[in-house]
Formats: structure tokens, sequence, C-alpha cells
């Protein structure tokens, strides 16, 4: 077990809507308007706590410039309303930021340091691309062949892996095709009601006749990637993006989206101070290193030292969210780690589908899948979940969540 001396609860956890970056629900809302609704929202689930209570707010961000730059954690708790005194700091470790913001608050309150924190993850990928809005790498890269795979973008190393571990297309397919599926199921039977905070999105035109503009509100309460008419002879019609021979596409990769999520996360003295009801105990936290040109397969490293930590095993775990950036590397972490005897059961591996159907806000994605985990505990009554995801430049990440 991981040496602390105390325990770390999360009393509310919740989430935006992920919308299609460029063209979607958020295609004009700035990153930390979503992160202002997301504080908001974690704060109305915790009543009777004292705002001004929070010590500090974390928030992941892959790509923290532009819109979303600032410290947009610091900028966001005071548009927030939560008050002055409230610290903020933004943190990036690429797609694992999100899950990084909840290991860091927790463990703030596990040593004892801190008794309420706010954790999360924002990202707005219509308003700053994938690399950021001037990518410079440096020539230090370049003069080692080991560490060219920094360089290589996410699609390259997801060809890479379908190659050494031997996934085929057709199997990137079926399970592109099954998140979909999954998340179409999920969304219909109102599996994602508990952990989404709705978002009263403002369209504005103008009126070139009088000069004035005109506002539209529209409130939006689902993901809006999933396709119900997914099929293999669909995404079999897909040509390959990231290399000419290869096996990636578009229809078996991530979705590039625009989201937010969110937890408060207190002390056993704070749960008592302000009589909070704990959702859950965040139990243990993991990341480790790989080569950056197979960057997909991270988890596999990351996912048995979590578990350790934890003092459980793989057939402990009764909800797993496995952040599908690629089919391609979704299936070699699942594929390998069987082979080590770590089976994790494929109906509780992203049991209401994936980032290839519902999206992946980057930095924000482990911060929503927290959510997602903790409520799906509740609904299933299962007792311990996971969080795990590749990261860019070559690292996995996991993190751990028991039911209360």
């Amino acid at each position: 077990m991981s040496k602390q001396v105390q325990d770390a609860y999360i009393v509310s956890a919740t989430r935006l809507p992920i919308g299609k970056s460029g063209r979607g629900y958020f295609k004009n809302t700035r990153p930390d308007e979503m992160l202002v609704k997301v504080m908001q929202a974690v704060l109305a689930q915790a009543p009777g706590l004292d705002p001004a209570a929070i010590e500090d707010a974390i928030v992941g961000c892959s790509f923290p410039e532009g819109e979303q730059g600032m410290n947009i954690a610091r900028v966001a708790s005071v548009l927030a309303g939560l008050g002055p005194t409230i610290g903020g700091v933004t943190i990036n470790r690429y797609c694992a930021s999100g899950i990084t913001a909840v290991q860091m608050a927790a463990d703030r309150i596990r040593v004892g340091e801190a008794d309420v924190m706010f954790a999360g993850g924002v990202e707005s990928m219509s308003m700053i691309p994938m690399g950021g809005n001037k990518p410079s790498l440096s020539p230090l890269i370049f003069e080692k062949d080991e560490n060219i795979g920094i360089a290589y973008g996410m699609g390259l190393t997801a060809e890479k892996v379908a190659a050494q571990w031997k996934i085929s297309r057709e199997a990137q397919d079926a399970f592109s095709v099954e998140s979909h599926r999954r998340a179409v199921a999920a969304m219909q039977a109102g599996h994602f009601d508990a952990e989404m905070t709705p978002f009263d999105v403002i369209e504005r035109t103008p009126n070139l006749a009088d000069g004035t503009v005109n506002t539209k509100t529209r409130t939006v309460k689902l993901d809006e990637g999933a396709r119900p008419d997914t099929s293999l002879e669909g995404l079999a019609k897909l040509k390959p993006v990231f290399a000419a021979k290869g096996s990636v596409t578009a229809g078996n990769s991530s979705q590039t989206s625009d989201g937010s999520g969110g937890l408060l996360i207190v002390s056993e003295a704070a749960l008592k101070r302000f009589n909070l009801t704990p959702l859950a105990r965040f139990v243990s936290f993991a990341v480790r290193g790989v080569p950056p040109e197979i960057m997909g397969i991270g988890p596999i490293e990351a996912i048995p030292v979590a578990l350790k930590a934890a003092g459980i095993t793989a057939k402990d775990l009764d909800w797993v969210e496995l952040n599908e950036a690629f089919a391609a590397q979704s299936l070699a972490v699942l594929n390998d780690l069987d082979s080590k005897g770590i089976e994790l059961d494929r109906a509780k591996v992203n049991p209401n589908g994936g980032a290839i159907a519902l999206g992946h806000p980057l930095g924000a994605t482990g911060a929503i899948r927290a959510a997602s985990v903790i409520h799906g505990l509740r609904r299933t009554g299962g007792k311990y979940g996971m969080v795990t995801m590749c990261v860019g430049a070559g690292q996995g990440a996991a993190g751990i969540f028991e039911r209360l």
C-alpha cells in the first residue's frame, strides 16, 4: 500500500458533454468558460461545503496556451466565484493530465497538507490545435535514434504498435464498432445522466441588416461523437491516415474533442466538518515511461504497479476506463496484459464506450473518465474502478478508485 497519513475522498464528480472539435457544440466556447461551469457544478453537488475551504485547484491541460493559457486553473477558480484565497495551478502530462491532477490533489490530502481540493481537466481542441499554436522541437531529439519517437505524430505511434503487437485492421475496426455500439446503448439507457452536467451553449450571429447580434441558446446534454450507424462495412472503406500501407484510420482512432471534468476531494475531517457524503476513495496511482515511438502501450507498465499499490488484482476491478487513443493501442494493451496473467474482463472495460465513440479532449479526459468510473460503480454496485491511458512522448498512467 502507498504510505499516507489519511484517506482522500471524492464527494462530487461531474463532467460536461464532449463536443466535436472545430465543428461541434463548443467550437466557439472558451475553455475557461467550460471549466468555470464544472467548478460551479461540483460545488453545487456538495451542499454545505464552504468554497473558501478549498485550498487549491489543480487542473490538467495538454496545451495550456492561448485561450487556455495564463494558468487557466487560477483564472477559472476566480471566475467561478470560489473566492480570492484559493490557489490554482495548471499541470500537463498530455492525455493523463486530468488523472494526474486528481492524483496530485488526492496526495495533498493523503499526506495531511490539505483538507479540501479541486481537481479537474479542460481542453478545447477547437481553439488550440494538437501540438499547440507554435510547435517547436529541440534539435537534440534527432541526434539519437532512441529519441526520435518524441517527434512522431500520435497516429504513427499507433501504426508502430499495430505492427509490433500484430493488431489487424479488421480487429481495430471491430473494436471501434463496439465502442460506438456501447456508447449509443449507454446514452439511450441514461447511463451518463449522473455524471453529466448540461451546458448552455450561446450561439451569436451578426445581423448585417441592422448591425445587431442575434443570440440563441441551446442546452447540450450528451456527447456528440457516438454514431449509431457505425458499421464494419463503413469503417472498411476508410483509408489509412498516417501511413500509406497502414491500418490506422479516422474511424479506429479517438476523436479530437472539447470538454471538461472535475472532482472535489476531501479529508475525513472535512467530511465531518461539512457533513459531506463520500462517493469514492482514491486508492492508488502509478505512472511509467515507455519508448516514445510506441507510447500507446504505456498502460501495460502502469497498471500492474497501480494494482500492487492498491493491494488488489485485475479480477477485483469492476469498471475500467481504458482511454481509446487508438483501437490498435487499446487492443495491444489488453492482449499484452492477458499474456502476463493480468486479464481485464472485456465486459468491464469501457462498458459505456470509449474515446473512439465519445471523444478525447486530451488533458480533460482523465478527469472526465474519473467521473465516469465513480458514477458507473455507484450505478452498478461495483467496488473498484480504474482510469488508465497512454501518454504522448512515451508514458502510461493508471489511477484506482474504490466506491463507498
